[in-house]
């Protein structure tokens, strides 16, 4: 008697693979966002507040939501 947590295949098929869910671009995205913030973070650090925070923005608004999205 088969569990209720297992399903059954029949023996012609394979189980399914596990995919990634996010593609290459939306990971080089998400690391080019990273990259990004970790300098807005240090531009910060060394008092150009102005250009962190816009590299924080951009960081933060627009390449995290892109990368996540596409």
């Amino acid at each position: 008697m088969p569990n209720s947590r297992t399903r059954a295949t029949s023996p012609g098929t394979a189980p399914a693979t596990r995919r990634f869910l996010l593609a290459r671009r939306n990971l080089v995205i998400l690391a080019a966002a990273v990259l990004v913030l970790v300098v807005g973070y240090l531009t910060l650090a060394a008092g150009h507040a102005s250009a962190a925070a816009l590299l924080l923005v951009v960081g933060y608004c627009i390449l995290f939501p892109i990368g996540i999205a596409l």
